[in-house]
């Protein structure tokens, strides 16, 4: 027996994509698998179609170069990444996958009360949570805490530098401060 399903517009994350150096194409195919709305920059444009992978939204200074059925132009403005999410925002996107190359987390900041964020850099999948998170991992996985608090309390983990842990056995680990969230990183 088989299942269908069907996917409403804006019910998966959209993909935000503005560096694809050293991004693994399976895990691309896997972000891309449920047909989300793709927005990319004037560089990641030319990889995709190189790739035969098609976007909805092009992020760009320049006049576009893209022909290419039912695509939307935005402007960059300030950068990419604030014109693209920005522009997911306005049209009401409740999350939001970003390939990007490192960049500081204070970039995002002003973005993660307006939409659910996950960032893909350097191979680490990024993403705020709040005070209280709580995940299973198997023992000895790797979970690096961008930007401590100094209220901050954890258990399940055991510290390897300053912002580095690793679980310590199979099962939950879980986060507490004050602020309202904090970024972490996993290896992906």
């Amino acid at each position: 027996m088989s299942s269908h399903h069907i996917v409403r517009e804006k019910q998966e994350p959209a993909l935000l994509i503005l560096d694809l150096t050293g991004f693994d194409e399976e895990h691309l195919g896997q972000l891309l698998e449920w047909s989300p709305t793709v927005l990319v920059n004037d560089d990641s444009a030319e990889k995709l179609q190189s790739l035969g992978i098609k976007f909805d939204v092009l992020l760009t200074e320049n006049e576009p170069e893209f022909l290419q059925d039912n695509l939307r132009f935005v402007p960059i403005g300030i950068n990419a990444l604030q014109a693209g999410l920005q522009f997911l925002i306005e049209d009401q996107y409740p999350a939001v996958n970003i390939i990007a190359d490192k960049r500081s987390i204070s970039e995002f900041l002003i973005f993660t009360s307006q939409i659910t964020l996950v960032i893909f850099s350097n191979n680490q999948k990024i993403y705020p949570v709040s005070s209280g998170f709580s995940k299973w991992k198997a023992a000895g996985e790797m979970i690096e805490i961008l930007q401590i608090p100094s209220d901050f309390v954890q258990s399940g983990l055991e510290p390897i530098s300053s912002n580095q842990f690793k679980t310590k056995t199979d099962g939950f680990f879980t986060l507490q401060f004050a602020q309202p969230f904090l970024f972490i990183a996993e290896e992906i």
